[in-house]
């Protein structure tokens, strides 16, 4: 991937002592076509939105301009707060989703929901300055050649602010991770903030797979041509209002992203998660097996029931978390029939898995190891396949 060196410019201070007023304005371009878009993602941050709409007319006046805020049904409001924003400024879009969770997607619906010629994605948090924009901007217009540019913690003038060394470190070292992967001298290639061209875009859209919480690494590696990027310094804020969403789950789906662009074309990615937690759920039911045998003194028929049901509900739990988190279940009412419906497709499981394993055994097809790891097979690809249906596709 070949990136295009910019001299970094300074990154203006923040508009901290601008003055809060609701935007009524369609913009100083109003009569001009749309120039850009800003995508914004978010999930609770009802306490941030209407400070950065006010931001970004500041420093996008003289262009034509409008945001699409994509919301996760945050329980907080944030939706709602938007749509009482864009009552009185047109340029405020909302996108809000039901039932459907995750950065990436969110990115995708709100990137592919706008027509216009250049396309940001940004945090709602207030730590990504929206006076960056106009140096993303300036970058691709300088340069038709380029496709991408990002807003990078990590060149000269940029700056984390006040990360402390543990969060520094982790960040560098997924950083690394992910370049690897790129294979592009791409600085912050975990950076949120960047602008593409809108066509570009759209070529690259179909070969998304939405996973995870970058967009920019999505973006990266669907490439098949090699994307031209440069970068401009981001002097990263500190978050005033809300709570961090870098959380271990987070972690997780990084992770989960890397596999999926490069393993996921040969093992869909959502089912090998599933297949990993199922393989890490055979170790609770043995060590609740030997719980109920040698500590809880139960006959065998007592203790293997213990330890099915122990690990269905731990497998249950753990998928919901991880392998479904884009259509988590929540609420007692959902949880205990989603609960239900999942051990009861993987007792048909646990039968489907006995029998094939019997019958190829049996019928001296296989020894036993192979026959054992048949069924076990065919017993994955049936939970996998009803639970995607009926647990965790009827919300």
């Amino acid at each position: 991937m070949k990136k295009t060196p910019l001299v970094p410019s300074e990154v203006e201070g923040r508009n901290s002592d601008f003055v809060k007023r609701p935007s009524t304005s369609l913009g100083t371009s109003a009569g001009r076509g749309l120039e850009l878009a800003v995508v914004i993602p978010t999930f609770n941050e009802a306490g941030n939105v209407g400070e950065l709409v006010r931001r970004l007319d500041t420093a996008l006046q003289g262009r034509s301009w409008e945001a699409v805020f994509v919301d996760d049904a945050s329980p907080d409001g944030t939706a709602q707060a938007l749509r009482d924003i864009a009552r009185t400024d047109r340029r405020v879009r909302v996108i809000e989703r039901i039932g459907r969770r995750g950065l990436s997607s969110a990115c995708i619906e709100g990137m592919m929901a706008t027509g216009a010629p250049l396309i940001a994605v940004m945090d709602a948090d207030l730590q990504h300055d929206p006076q960056v924009l106009n140096q993303l901007a300036g970058a691709l217009e300088r340069d038709p050649e380029l496709d991408l540019v990002v807003a990078s913690r990590f060149v000269a003038g940029g700056g984390t602010g006040d990360w402390e060394s543990e969060r520094l470190a982790k960040s560098h070292t997924a950083s690394r991770i992910a370049r690897l992967v790129l294979k592009a001298d791409l600085t912050d290639p975990m950076s949120g903030f960047f602008m593409i061209r809108g066509p570009r875009f759209r070529e690259l859209a179909p070969h998304l797979s939405g996973i995870g919480f970058k967009i920019l690494l999505d973006l990266m590696t669907s490439a098949r041509k090699p994307l031209r990027f440069a970068e401009v310094p981001l002097q990263f804020h500190r978050r005033e209002v809300g709570e961090s969403k870098l959380d271990h789950v987070v972690a997780m789906e990084f992770l989960v992203a890397l596999y999926d662009r490069m393993f996921g074309s040969y093992v869909p990615t959502r089912f090998a998660m599933f297949a990993v937690i199922g393989a890490v759920g055979v170790g609770v039911h043995m060590g609740l097996l030997w719980l109920g045998l040698g500590i809880l003194g139960l006959a065998f028929i007592g203790a293997q029931s213990l330890a099915t049901f122990g690990a269905m509900t731990f497998n249950f739990f753990l998928n919901n978390a991880l392998t479904y988190r884009d259509r988590r279940l929540h609420g007692a009412s959902a949880l205990a029939w989603g609960w239900l419906s999942f051990c009861l497709v993987c007792s048909v499981g646990a039968v489907a898995n006995v029998g094939v394993a019997a019958f190829l055994f049996t019928e001296r097809y296989a020894y036993a190891t192979l026959s054992a790891l048949a069924g076990i097979l065919v017993a994955a690809v049936w939970n996998y396949a009803l639970s995607s249906r009926f647990t965790w596709g009827r919300y």
